[in-house]
């Protein structure tokens, strides 16, 4: 998973989830809140295509899904192997 945010076109000319969160949000990825990483996610496979700045219709309706699982994923421990 890591290998793949680093490296996964997040724009046009922007690949790594850092370039992406630096081009869309100006900050680095450490300080990502939830509705910037849903809605990077939600972008994927063709952010291109999607706005992450300003997400509109299946953008922002995927985005919201993917930040209520959230929760569910850390309450569940299914996090784990990404912390360990």
């Amino acid at each position: 998973m890591e290998v793949y945010l680093n490296v996964a076109e997040t724009g046009i000319g922007t690949y790594g989830a850092e370039a992406g969160t630096q081009r869309y949000f100006g900050h680095s990825a450490a300080r990502l809140s939830k509705d910037e990483a849903s809605r990077m996610a939600a972008a994927l496979p063709s952010p291109k295509k999607r706005s992450v700045k300003s997400p509109g219709g299946w953008l922002a309706r995927h985005g919201n899904r993917i930040e209520r699982r959230i929760g569910i994923v850390r309450r569940d421990g299914l996090d784990a192997c990404v912390y360990n």
